[in-house]
């Protein structure tokens, strides 16, 4: 089994960043203990701030990976492109944002992305992508 973790931009950050709102785990150290909790499950991770490359991660491992876990950060709001190579992938994709997105401003409320995933968990931490795995691994069973 084979999960994508693509995060955008500015989750370069996570650790550093906002702490009081991020937290202060950066997403390399979350990573391994993630990679620990799913053995069974190859987990690659992806993070670009620029959203055509985001695009190209999209592209490159949706027609051959079992699910990815997209973060796409600003860009769940504002990139119908990014939003429209997640609807040409045909592996499941889960939505997932550290924050809950509809407590915040409200140009973050609406997901361009989102209508197109099998699912979103926003507002749990970083706990949104362990649930985002389990959830995969669930569905491809």
């Amino acid at each position: 089994m084979k999960i994508q973790i693509i995060n955008g931009p500015n989750l370069n950050l996570l650790g550093k960043r906002e702490p009081a709102k991020y937290g202060s785990v950066s997403f390399e150290e979350f990573l391994v203990k993630l990679r620990k909790e799913f053995p069974a499950v190859d987990i690659e991770y992806y993070q670009s701030n620029v959203e055509g490359e985001i695009i190209n991660k999209i592209h490159e491992t949706g027609f051959s990976f079992n699910g990815i876990i997209l973060n796409a950060g600003g860009y769940t709001h504002t990139s119908v492109a990014v939003a429209d190579a997640v609807a040409s992938v045909p592996c499941p994709v889960i939505e997932v944002h550290i924050t809950n997105i509809a407590a915040r401003e409200e140009f973050r409320h609406n997901s361009l992305v989102g209508r197109y995933c099998r699912g979103s968990i926003t507002g749990l931490g970083l706990l949104g992508y362990r649930l985002a795995v389990q959830a995969i691994v669930e569905l491809s069973e």
